[in-house]
Parts: C-alpha cells; structure tokens; sequence
C-alpha cells in the first residue's frame, strides 16, 4: 500500500490520475489510498512530483 506523506504532498491530484487501478483519490483531507484497490505498483510514487508517496512494502 502506498503511504502519503500529508506535509510533502502538495494535492495537485496528479497521482490520482495515473493510477491504473483508481486507488487513489484526492479528498479535502488530502491523497486517500485504498488499501483493496491498491497492487503498490508504483506508478503513483514515480509520477509525485515532491516525493510525497512511497510503498509501505506490505501488499503481497
């Protein structure tokens, strides 16, 4: 699953775009993952522009 880290991340909602399984969405809150959706493939950590996303290496 992937991990935002909510003082980086800047909401533009680009990695909501691009992710191929919609795990992703931006919310008032912030980036929200869902864990069911989410095959942690990273498209999304490599598209962030400030870095903000990262895999917490436990979906198998």
């Amino acid at each position: 699953m992937i991990r935002v880290d909510r003082k980086v991340c800047l909401r533009c909602g680009g990695c909501v775009a691009v992710c191929p399984h919609s795990a992703l969405r931006l919310t008032e809150h912030g980036i929200i993952c869902d864990e069911e959706k989410c095959k942690d493939c990273g498209i999304c950590i490599e598209f962030c522009p400030v870095k903000a996303l990262e895999s917490r290496g436990d979906k198998e």
